[in-house]
């Protein structure tokens, strides 16, 4: 355990962006399973709704710096890829 008091307010604020970075991750992959979920169901209008806000969030998720730049941009291709096969 730390005794220097900006070590101890470090395990704090790096435990607090933790937990941040670990919502916002579930929250990109909850939306990741909604768009999957809709193609599954062939739903091609309900897809692309689902398609809309889950590239907010993976954009939203690269902007706060949970992921790389690239890493979104990926997993926006890979989905809007998905959708796009459906038609």
């Amino acid at each position: 355990m730390a005794n220097i008091k900006s070590a101890k307010k470090r395990i704090l604020v790096n435990r607090t962006k933790a937990e941040r970075n670990k919502a916002i991750r579930s929250g990109v992959k909850t939306a990741i399973k909604k768009v999957h979920a809709a193609i599954e169901a062939n739903d091609k209008s309900a897809a692309s709704t689902a398609l809309v806000s889950a590239i907010s969030v993976i954009d939203k998720a690269a902007k706060r710096g949970v992921y790389h730049k690239n890493t979104a941009s990926r997993k926006v291709s890979r989905l809007a890829q998905a959708v796009n096969k459906m038609a």
